[in-house]
């Protein structure tokens, strides 16, 4: 099926696995898809993967992807080394701040790239190097983003599928049609009609410090994943060697937190800018396109937007071929734009403050929608 194209490079290993499960083949006047599916364009999507595959934009350019880890080492060092040599005043600890957060985002758009095994060919390698990136670098376990991130892709913006949007209904209450449903039973476990306003103060600037923090190590803890416990120990360790030894415990609590919260920011905004304005509700079981298309959206192409979003500003093209190397997402864009031209599919691209301007339009509209069905029956 084509989820099971997107997700693995060596078919072959894969489906040795597979065979176990299998109960038998299909007669042959049954449908080979199933009527909530779009069939022309399944078939038409499937030519279009075969082109990708002869165009060779699955192929790694490694040299980028050696650029790229290169600046984040760079940038992970001088933001230690500017303590050391200017001191531990404001304006150094405050630059610092900047250039130890920029490092770490950087972290987290490689290590997104490694967990869809889009750097390497050999899958070995982009384990190994998706370890080294999200355990050390950045202190959290590579099994549970696997986990919870495969999950998003498999269904995204699905209710009770989709981990991303498990803050729905307890943070916030997500999608229109959920919103009214959610106020049609009468449930408030926030004051929703004001979530627009507490987003701001809330999931941007905690979800790192906070909620992360504690559920990487929940997962990591709980389903036994020791390698990954102990690759993210040397961050911490190699953290308080290199920083403990400048600042005194209240500032490196403030600056580890300061950092976490500006990380947590920028991550944020971000991945929900392609997300939470789509089109959020139960699983339709709709094709592999339709269920991409209908959940995510791009951010116009600059090498700033590029660069600032770790070119998840084209997550509609990361979405229909999640292995592919982010520095052939504008080669496959035309093709992709095509397809839904010739299929009637809205292609939605926006600018970079639109699409974040977006995020507190759809909580808003959510919010109001919640609270006109809660008031009245």
């Amino acid at each position: 099926q084509d989820a099971f194209v997107a997700f693995h490079v060596d078919k072959v290993l894969v489906s040795k696995y597979l065979k176990s499960l299998q109960i038998g083949e299909l007669a042959p006047d049954q449908p080979s898809i199933e009527p909530s599916k779009n069939k022309m364009l399944v078939e038409d999507f499937r030519e279009l993967r075969d082109t990708v595959e002869r165009m060779g934009l699955l192929k790694p350019n490694q040299l980028f992807f050696f650029v790229l880890l290169a600046h984040i080492l760079l940038l992970d060092t001088a933001a230690w080394l500017i303590l050391l040599y200017f001191g531990t005043s404001l304006m150094p600890f405050v630059a610092s701040l900047l250039v130890l957060t920029v490092s770490q985002v950087q972290a987290s758009w490689l290590q997104h790239d490694l967990g869809h095994l889009s750097v390497f060919k050999k899958t070995k390698w982009n384990h190994l190097l998706h370890k080294f990136v999200m355990c050390h670098l950045i202190g959290a376990s590579a099994r549970w983003w696997n986990l919870l991130h495969s999950q998003h892709h498999a269904k995204p913006n699905c209710f009770q599928k989709d981990p991303d949007i498990d803050m729905h209904p307890f943070l916030f209450t997500l999608g229109k049609k959920l919103s009214v449903e959610l106020g049609i039973k009468k449930k408030k476990y926030m004051p929703y009609n004001h979530q627009h306003k507490y987003f701001f103060i809330t999931l941007p600037p905690l979800l790192f410090p906070t909620y992360f923090h504690y559920h990487t190590f929940y997962i990591a803890y709980t389903k036994k994943y020791w390698g990954d416990l102990a690759w993210m120990m040397t961050f911490y360790i190699r953290f308080l060697l290199t920083y403990g030894s400048l600042l005194e415990m209240k500032s490196l609590l403030a600056y580890y937190f300061i950092f976490r919260m500006l990380e947590s920011s920028w991550f944020v905004w971000v991945s929900q800018m392609n997300h939470i304005p789509m089109d959020i509700y139960y699983d339709k079981n709709l094709d592999w396109v339709s269920t991409q298309l209908q959940a995510t959206c791009n951010v116009e192409q600059s090498l700033f937007n590029d660069w600032f979003t770790g070119h998840l500003n084209f997550q509609i093209e990361h979405h229909l071929f999640p292995t592919m190397p982010r520095h052939n997402y504008w080669k496959v864009a035309p093709l992709v734009k095509s397809l839904c031209a010739k299929h009637g599919i809205k292609y939605h691209c926006k600018p970079l403050l639109t699409a974040f301007a977006d995020i507190v339009h759809s909580l808003k509209d959510s919010g109001e929608l919640w609270l006109d069905a809660y008031l009245h029956k």
